[in-house]
């Protein structure tokens, strides 16, 4: 029996029943895809949900308002996923008159989808033999094989790609595919996998080598940056704050947030005064206070923010504020969500 045949065989008995295995609608096949990238399934499954009901067909999405979008993003994180999947909705309908390009070249040529989300969606919807490989199948591969290539490294991408395509059942490509994206996530984890109840095992190299912990290899190319933020929480005696937005091309695009200010460390309250004073919209009657005497630390893949929440409270009015019960409707990052969930006012 064959690599591909066990797979499928395992498959046909383990799988779980997800929504968009149900269907070979194209639209939903991406959206899921889209959600999926970097995020396990029983996290992206209530925004699927979510988007295909706010949003039952691409032009539905295609014609929403960005921030609708990336309210319903809101905690998923990644938040370019969610621009791009905005932008190629609109593609989708302006240049390809509502109708998903049915070849992977075509579906390559989207904002946003890469080698593996054209291939998910060729073959899923469309029954077209091209590999899928992600993170999972990385995994499944390389221990199989016995592949010792950095997966994020360009020999790496190239030899996986091929040695994917090599052991791939073309006939049931739409299978065979989820099947090996299945067996890595179900079975074949990243800690602890399931090798004494594995059909692969009499011939994974990594079982017989003893390397199942060390496979697949991964070059280190993370410097984590740290960063200190100070949010500045106005609150009027009408119950109003400020919230502005995120503008350039770094973390939490267009997103709100509260004034912002960032600093090389993290600062006592003396030394964040005369800072806040240079911000016009804060009044100089306004008294200052330190919500979380420990900084929250939010890890993001590249960057660590020690993120401190003052409240600054005035008698002046401002005019140019948003009542605290109506921010819940702006999106924010899930940082500042949780903030807002803790502060009574």
């Amino acid at each position: 029996m064959t690599f591909a045949h066990k797979i499928l065989n395992w498959y046909h008995e383990h799988q779980r029943e997800l929504p968009w295995r149900q269907t070979r609608d194209p639209y939903k096949v991406w959206l899921s895809e889209i959600i999926l990238q970097q995020t396990r399934v029983a996290q992206g499954m209530p925004y699927y949900y979510r988007f295909v009901e706010a949003f039952p067909t691409i032009h539905d999405l295609a014609n929403a308002p960005e921030e609708q979008v990336l309210k319903l993003w809101q905690g998923l994180g990644y938040y370019s996923r969610a621009r791009n999947l905005h932008t190629t909705a609109k593609m989708v309908v302006e240049d390809f008159e509502g109708e998903f390009p049915d070849t992977y070249n075509g579906l390559k040529s989207l904002k946003g989808v890469g080698d593996y989300t054209a291939s998910a969606i060729a073959s899923f919807c469309f029954d077209i033999a091209e590999p899928v490989v992600d993170g999972n199948v990385y995994r499944v591969l390389s221990r199989y094989f016995g592949v010792d290539l950095p997966i994020n490294s360009t020999q790496g991408i190239k030899y996986f790609k091929e040695l994917a395509r090599g052991v791939m059942d073309e006939r049931n490509i739409r299978d065979y595919n989820q099947g090996i994206m299945e067996f890595g996530a179900v079975q074949c984890v990243p800690k602890k996998p399931y090798c004494l109840l594995c059909p692969l095992q009499e011939s994974c190299v990594a079982l017989q080598e003893n390397k199942v912990d060390q496979l697949p290899v991964k070059l280190n190319k993370t410097k984590v940056r740290n960063r200190y933020f100070n949010y500045i929480v106005l609150l009027d005696d009408d119950g109003k704050t400020i919230l502005e937005q995120r503008t350039g091309k770094g973390i939490w695009q267009n997103l709100y947030q509260f004034p912002l200010i960032e600093s090389e460390k993290m600062l006592q309250a003396e030394e964040l005064r005369p800072l806040i004073k240079k911000k016009d919209i804060v009044p100089e009657t306004a008294s200052i206070s330190l919500y979380n005497n420990e900084p929250i630390v939010h890890k993001l893949s590249h960057q660590h923010l020690y993120t401190q929440f003052w409240i600054l409270k005035t008698s002046d009015i401002l005019e140019e504020g948003t009542p605290w019960k109506e921010i819940g409707g702006f999106p924010v990052p899930v940082l500042i969500a949780d903030f807002i969930k803790t502060l009574k006012i």
